[in-house]
């Protein structure tokens, strides 16, 4: 009894070693493991009946992530390991070789690493191997040999490497192989023909090359043979239905098989699933498929199949009896003729449609709306005539529809619209005319409508710049389109290629193409624009691609598409005109085309422009502009003298100006607090401030306001010292109210009031601009003259000279200013740095420093 304790008790350990290498347990599944119960209860445990003794550990599927104990060797009894679906990471532990009852040894998809640890051989019990996917690397073992009683080996979709071990085939017990998903390379092994009991083969996805060993024929009960995706070739035996009458799925595609299709296939009546594509075979398909009741899954897609004869679609019929078919797959074949009408009676189950690339001709027979459940049809780079049938608007479940590249012809009929689900429209290269239906703009879903090369013609509907979902393409090229492009163009926003070249479109490149904000492929070309290159481009940096030539574009090349990361960029046969950019773009000769802009200059040397020349008339209107700016500037200059020495005449006459000698009894200041501020000045709006500073700007400012009184300068009201809303200090003088703003409106109107004539903007008088200029500096005489300490403003500008309801001009904000200290020694300067606005020197500046 000690020792069957002392082994229940080494059980319980290694499981707990087990837990504590589980470091993400999101579903709490060993919540169940601790010492309130026996381990034999713990969830994913499962003991013997007669002893309490671990045999299985199963916690598939439980999202537990962590490594692998090895302690887990010490569960000497273990049968069975399932933590397949799991994120167990690092390495197979060695351990687990001696864990010799083990019959099941189950890990797959989840993310161990390293090699496959050879002493697993030492479970010679091991009926099931499974490491699938997972990131194993190195060779299969040559010690596998011993696992003599190994009925299924699953190491898919990992990182072996070496050949196929040809011992494979002395495991005649196995009835799965599944080494899909890997690098093994050489022949497949004759070997392998000895497993007689191999249900499934799967090793697809590697580099094997040969051909496949006569040997493997042999195994009649294979029901999955999967070799695709190789580099394998010769023919299939002409026996191959009957060699392999329960077969399944067969699927050899993406190889180099060459020959016909074996007639015998029609006897393999069990097969569900069939892909042949990407080979080499030839010749005509005769393969009645009648049998196969149970085929959902047929690709035959780029096999060269095909014989020209006029019989060749006949296996069409057979396919009718298949009543589970979903996908059926014909297209880049060398098939022709028409279509026969039996395709209108194939399975209503059927999804794909793939007829693309091959030399039918003929037009839709009405009847392919029965396949109500299609949601891809492929019809393309045949030679289809025709109109399109109205019953396509029965498809509800369709979501690809590719016609491009045949010769339909009439209306894009309107009851596609009724396909709510399309994703994505090819009708491009054919011969389609009349207008694109409005209806399309119901297919919100679409991401692709590529219409070009055809004979459409009128307006572009602005209905389809309704489909937000429209991200991937909108191609109008090559038709007959008139107007202009809708401004509702701004709706795609995430449209990446738009294209309506060669049309006869006009107007001027619409500005709400800047919306389309993930555009990166733009083309223009061939149509009757004109304007200038629209300033969206400035915004537009996705932009990789642009075509705007052989229009009536004209003005300058913008500098600003430089600093695009354009690929490719064509102006040619335009009339623009002035100097071409030389950085960007325009830096690649290669990428960049102004062939045809005979006005342009500059440029690189590649593109052989001629060089940029200055015109006489240009110098002679900027000669005038210049002349016209000094006399204005002279005239306002002469203006501000007369303005002082009048104010200086009123001074003699009136004596000097005196503080009053008793300080003038004031009133209380009213409190503000910052809530009463913020919603007085509608939140601090632009139009109510007079200036913004830092504390110490503050400081200054009170500092030179508190003994100070003028009829021209603003009036303090209060202030105010407290809190903002997030918690900073905030400290604010409140100034008197100035009806009539500052001078900067007055002087300089906002420009776009300007350019609006509906619009009167009245303007100072003569003697109103004398009259500011006479309060402005009768203020700053007091400043500089009659304060116990000089004080210089140093940002005074017009935005600083406020005006009152009588235009009287009262100078404020003096954030800036500071004390001017008597000074004795006239030689000496001044060591403070310029202060004020950037590019602007105030007036005071040059009070008492030398020349």
């Amino acid at each position: 009894m000690l020792q069957v304790a002392a082994l229940e008790e080494g059980d319980r350990a290694a499981l707990q070693a087990f837990k504590s290498k589980i470091s993400h347990d999101p579903q709490g599944v060993l919540n169940s493991w601790n010492d309130s119960r026996h381990f034999c209860e713990w969830e994913g445990i499962t003991c013997g009946r007669w002893h309490k003794r671990v045999i299985a550990l199963d916690l598939m599927s439980k999202a537990l992530s962590g490594s692998l104990s090895p302690h887990i060797g010490n569960l000497s009894c273990l049968r069975e390991i399932n933590l397949m679906n799991n994120t167990i990471q690092g390495e197979i532990p060695r351990e687990f070789g001696r864990l010799l009852r083990l019959e099941a040894l189950l890990l797959s998809n989840s993310s161990l690493v390293g090699k496959i640890p050879a002493n697993l051989s030492y479970c010679s019990g091991l009926t099931v191997l499974t490491l699938g996917c997972n990131k194993l690397e190195g060779i299969i073992p040559f010690e596998f040999v011993a696992l003599y009683k190994l009925k299924r080996l699953a190491l898919h979709r990992n990182n072996l490497t070496g050949g196929i071990p040809p011992f494979l085939g002395n495991l005649t017990s196995l009835k799965s192989v599944s080494l899909a998903g890997n690098s093994f390379g050489g022949n497949i092994p004759d070997s392998l023909g000895q497993l007689k009991e191999l249900e499934a083969l799967g090793i697809s996805g590697n580099n094997l090359s040969g051909i496949i060993p006569p040997s493997i024929y042999n195994l009649s009960f294979l029901a999955i043979f999967s070799v695709s995706r190789n580099q394998i070739h010769g023919s299939l035996p002409q026996s191959l239905g009957l060699a392999f009458p329960n077969l399944k799925l067969f699927q050899i595609g993406q190889n180099f098989f060459s020959g016909s299709i074996p007639i015998s296939l029609s006897n393999a009546s069990k097969l569900e699933y069939i892909e042949i594509a990407y080979n080499s075979f030839f010749g005509k398909l005769s393969v009645n498929f009648g049998g196969m009741r149970n085929l959902s899954y047929l690709n035959l897609v780029f096999s060269n199949l095909g014989s020209g004869e006029s019989d060749e679609m006949r296996f069409m019929d057979s396919l009718a009896n298949c009543s589970k078919l979903r996908v059926l797959g014909l297209g880049g074949n060398q098939f022709g003729g028409a279509l026969p009408h039996s395709i209108t009676n194939l399975s209503s189950q059927l999804q794909i449609l793939d007829l693309g690339y091959n030399q039918f001709h003929g037009s839709i027979p009405s009847g392919i709306g029965n396949l109500v459940n299609l949601y891809s049809l492929e019809m393309e780079e045949n030679q289809f005539t025709g109109t399109i049938p109205k019953e396509m608007g029965k498809l509800l479940n369709l979501q690809g529809l590719d016609f491009s590249g045949n010769h339909f012809s009439g209306e894009i009929p309107s009851t596609l619209g009724n396909l709510s689900l399309l994703f994505q429209i090819f009708f491009n290269n054919n011969n389609f005319s009349g207008v694109i239906p409005s209806s399309l703009g119901n297919l919100k879903k679409l991401a692709f409508l590529e219409v070009s090369k055809n004979e459409l013609s009128g307006t572009i509907p602005e209905d389809i710049f309704n489909i937000s979902y429209l991200s991937n393409s909108l191609d109008l090229g090559q038709n007959h389109f008139v107007g202009s492009i809708p401004p509702r163009i701004g709706n795609l926003k995430a449209l990446r290629s738009f294209v309506v070249s060669n049309n006869d479109l006009s107007g001027e490149i619409p500005s709400e193409l800047g919306l389309c904000s993930s555009l990166e492929e733009i083309y223009l070309a061939g149509n009757f624009f004109h304007g200038s290159i629209p300033s969206f481009f400035k915004t537009s940096r996705g932009i990789r691609k642009a075509d705007l030539s052989r229009n009536n574009l004209s003005g300058q090349i913008p500098l600003f598409l430089q600093a695009l990361s354009l690929e490719y960029l064509n102006l040619s046969f335009n009339d623009f005109e002035g100097k071409l950019p030389t950085k960007g773009i325009f830096a690649n000769a290669s990428a960049i085309s102004v062939i045809g802009c005979s006005r342009l200059c500059g440029g690189i040397p590649e593109l052989q422009l001629p060089k940029c020349t200055e015109n006489k008339s240009s110098r002679q209107k900027i000669s005038q502009k210049l002349k016209i700016i000094f006399l204005t500037l002279s005239a306002f200059s002469g203006l501000v003298i007369v303005s002082f020495f009048i104010f200086y005449w009123h001074k003699r006459r009136r004596g000097p100006s005196r503080q009053p000698s008793i300080p003038m009894m004031r009133k209380a200041h009213p409190k503000m607090s910052y809530q009463s501020l913020f919603k007085a000045t509608d939140g601090f709006s632009s139009t109510r401030l007079i200036g913004v500073g830092a504390s110490k700007s503050f400081m200054v400012e009170c500092k030179a306001l508190k003994n100070i009184r003028h009829r021209n300068l603003v009036r303090v009201i209060t202030s105010c010292s407290s809190i903002d809303f997030q918690g900073n200090d905030f400290k604010a003088i409140v100034y008197e109210y100035m009806p009539n703003g500052n001078l900067e409106k007055w002087l300089h109107p906002d420009a776009a009031l300007q350019r609006d004539e509906e619009i009167k903007i009245p303007k100072l008088t003569l003697l109103q601009r004398i009259s500011i200029a006479i309060d402005v500096a009768s203020a700053l005489e007091y400043l500089h003259h009659h304060c116990q300490e000089p004080i210089l403003h140093c940002d005074l500008k017009p935005s600083n000279i406020l005006l009152d309801k009588n235009f009287s001009a009262h100078i404020g904000d003096f954030g800036l200013a500071r004390f001017h200290e008597a000074v004795s020694n006239p030689t000496s300067s001044s060591s403070v740095g310029v202060r004020g606005t950037i590019g602007y020197t105030a007036p005071g500046y040059n009070l008492h420093s030398n020349p």
